[in-house]
């Protein structure tokens, strides 16, 4: 059933409002373009849980602009308990309470900022998100706070009070936070409700809206969409809770922007098995403006608010029980696990909202969540599918809007040890014989992939292969003779202006060729300049550094699997060799 508390007549209208609004199957969302790939933000709660506090929020507005900005994240949006007057422990600004006591609202019942954690208001952070080109949003529990029903306090605008739409049957209220009442939508001061809360909230600059514990009640997620669209200020509206989501449902929540259809997502391995079944679940129900969202990302520094008072299991509730999961500490997954984690969410066109605080973020963290080809591959709006499973190996594939040769595969290793794969363009979701260039983009090298050329890989337990794919190109290639002469002078060719020796076969070659004059050798022996060569690289970064020599083998060798030109040319098409020294 979709409307848990709602009657029949309201069933009728709404069945009479989606044949309206019906186009190819799909509901229209006026507010689709506000969002036409899946948004990229900052949310608060991994990070402060329910304790965003003014000092906080700022430092994490200017460290998002100088660190996410410049790669298209753009909202910041504070969570849950923005108005919650919280009783504090002693000498300190943490919570002494997992939720406030008591909530902050004005004369019609619609939220204010606390006074304990926000005493300036949120007009300074709103203000500083728009003047660093960001924009900032808020979190809203569904409903009618519990407190504008005990004051029975007046629906602005009509005869109507909180005690008239308020829904207190607790099997149709939130269990995990009793803020508010649920509002009756057959009751026709429901819709006024929500329409003064959304102007309220327009008004105090917001650009963005998680709604909390909605998902379960169509039609106050239909009555938000609606209020939105009248309030004359460009929203995004983001759904949640996920978990239990119920599919049959998709039409309204279509009205949104973005559905998250996990539970809370934190730093734990079933926590990215959960994302897997969801992105099963969920693949193709994105569509233009509409997003599945798995929930934030939790890198970083996490629960800031919930100190360590002993040396107590990070993922404890210490000594109160606060929101959240554990305690203070840095995100738990390794290595490779966060990138299974960011790989998962770029494959799967899921919303990128950074949970972990941002001043304090670790180096490899930002370098995951701003890596060029995983944005591209998130903002190119479309869920991957899975192509090939065995043995705990998944790929993922995505293809480039408008393409069948471009784009990007997750090879996951879900087990919990080393696996093997040879990867072909058939692994890849790709036509017989057809020759690829691909980029192993975690491991920071290029390959190509045809008919006759292949590529073994080995992957760790819970890592991924993230490649990204395009055409080998098909116009004719220059043939490529590179002739590097030891102990041969910039002056000795009569090319560059050497008379007293004649090179007139090698002048012929340099005359239908390309003539370097600012082309120099890395070091001053043959050696490292060789391996300057190959690798591209500046003498100091080079495994060659001198003459050495070794026995049995010549000289000091690069090691194996050194990435040179040669490979380079090889992704490009290519067929190397080297001939002499």
């Amino acid at each position: 059933m979709l409307f848990k508390h709602s009657k029949i007549p309201v069933l009728i209208t709404l069945a009479v409002l989606s044949c309206l609004t019906f186009a190819h199957g799909v509901i229209a969302n006026p507010q689709a373009d506000l969002a036409p790939a899946p948004p990229m933000g900052w949310n608060s709660f991994d990070s402060y849980g329910v304790y965003l506090h003014e000092e906080a929020a700022l430092a994490n507005v200017e460290a998002m602009a100088e660190k996410l900005k410049p790669h298209g994240y753009e909202y910041y949006v504070v969570d849950n308990g923005w108005f919650g007057e919280y009783k504090l422990q002693t000498g300190t600004i943490f919570p002494a309470e997992k939720h406030a006591h008591d909530i902050n609202i004005n004369e019609f019942g619609y939220f204010l900022p606390s006074k304990v954690y926000f005493p300036n208001g949120l007009k300074p952070i709103a203000d500083r998100c728009h003047e660093l080109g960001l924009k900032f949003g808020v979190h809203l529990m569904r409903g009618i706070p519990r407190k504008a029903y005990e004051l029975n306090l007046p629906i602005q605008e009509t005869a109507y009070t909180a005690r008239d739409v308020a829904i207190t049957d607790p099997k149709l209220n939130c269990k995990w936070c009793q803020y508010c009442y649920g509002v009756d939508m057959t009751h026709p001061g429901g819709q006024a409700w929500y329409d003064g809360l959304i102007q309220h909230v327009a008004e105090l600059g917001v650009d963005f809206i998680k709604y909390d514990d909605i998902v379960p009640y169509p039609a106050e997620v239909e009555a938000v969409a609606k209020a939105i669209r009248k309030c004359g200020r460009p929203i995004v509206l983001s759904l949640s809770p996920g978990g239990n989501v119920d599919p049959n449902a998709i039409d309204s929540f279509r009205l949104a922007n973005m559905l998250r259809v996990t539970k809370d997502v934190w730093d734990e391995q079933h926590y990215i098995d959960e994302c897997f079944k969801a992105w099963r679940k969920w693949q193709g129900r994105e569509c233009h403006g509409f997003w599945i969202d798995m929930d934030m990302i939790p890198f970083g520094q996490l629960q800031l608010m919930s100190p360590r008072n002993g040396n107590e299991d990070p993922m404890s509730k210490g000594d109160i029980a606060l929101a959240g999961k554990g305690v203070n500490r840095w995100c738990q997954l390794s290595d490779a696990q966060k990138q299974t984690f960011i790989t998962l969410r770029a494959l799967a066109a899921s919303p990128l909202m950074m949970g972990g605080d941002l001043p304090s973020l670790d180096t490899y963290s930002l370098a995951l969540i701003t890596n060029r080809q995983i944005l591209a591959c998130n903002q190119n709006g479309v869920m991957g599918k899975c192509l090939f499973e065995r043995e705990g190996v998944e790929v993922w594939q995505v293809l480039k809007k408008g393409r069948t040769d471009t784009g990007w595969v997750g090879v996951f290793n879900r087990s919990e040890a080393v696996q093997g794969l040879t990867v072909t363009p058939e692994i890849l979701g790709l036509n017989h014989g057809q020759a690829v260039r691909v980029q192993d983009v975690w491991n920071d090298r290029c390959f190509l992939l045809s008919e006759a050329q292949s590529q073994l890989v080995q992957i760790e337990a819970h890592d991924v292969l993230f490649l990204c794919f395009q055409p080998v190109p098909l116009a004719k290639r220059p043939n490529i003779v590179y002739i590097l002469a030891d102990d041969l002078g910039y002056g000795d060719l009569g090319h560059y202006g050497q008379q007293q020796i004649q090179t007139p076969h090698l002048d012929r070659l340099a005359e239908g060729g390309i003539r370097f004059t600012q082309h120099y050798a890395g070091s001053t022996v043959c050696a490292p300049s060789r391996c300057v060569l190959m690798t591209g690289r500046h003498v100091g970064h080079v495994q060659v550094r001198d003459n050495r020599e070794v026995k049995f083998m010549g000289q000091w060798p690069m090691e194996a699997d050194t990435q040179t030109v040669a490979h380079v040319m090889k992704a490009a098409g290519y067929r190397t060799a080297l001939i002499g020294k």
